[in-house]
């Protein structure tokens, strides 16, 4: 890894501000060499309207730390990363608390990435199962 721990969640944490990621809350807490995990509450401002967790809300957390984790493998002077594909699905409800997302890193390749991102409750139950697909583009020289 060519960043430590908590290089990345530094710079995760900092690259939120003032987007999606802030409004909801997730915070990036734990990374290693083939992993990012995030964590989101589950308050009313992630329910649906049965007042539990919105599975958008789940998709959101797991694209963006897929995302996020798929930035810590190109040089990002001469590359970016773009979602191109998510699938999730929710296999238990949750109220209250926190959610967590961890990434794990499923193929690596020069310009297709595939994590496998699970969604837990802080008793380790799984909420949702996410794979997202991310494409590593050249950047556009000005």
């Amino acid at each position: 890894m060519k960043y430590t721990k908590e290089q990345i969640l530094a710079h995760c944490n900092e690259f939120s501000k003032n987007t999606l990621m802030e409004t909801l809350k997730i915070e990036y807490i734990d990374a290693g060499e083939d992993f990012l995990t995030a964590k989101m509450p589950v308050n009313p401002a992630v329910y649906q309207p049965m007042g539990l967790l919105h599975g958008g809300a789940s998709v959101a957390l797991a694209e963006s730390v897929g995302s996020a984790a798929s930035f810590f493998f190109i040089d990002p002077n001469e590359q970016e990363v773009r979602g191109i594909e998510i699938s999730a699905n929710h296999l238990k409800s949750i109220r209250e608390g926190y959610v967590f997302g961890t990434a794990r890193i499923i193929h690596k390749g020069r310009s297709i990435h595939l994590w496998e991102i699970k969604i837990t409750d802080e008793a380790g139950n799984l909420i949702s199962l996410c794979k997202l697909t991310n494409m590593v583009l050249d950047r556009k020289k000005s």
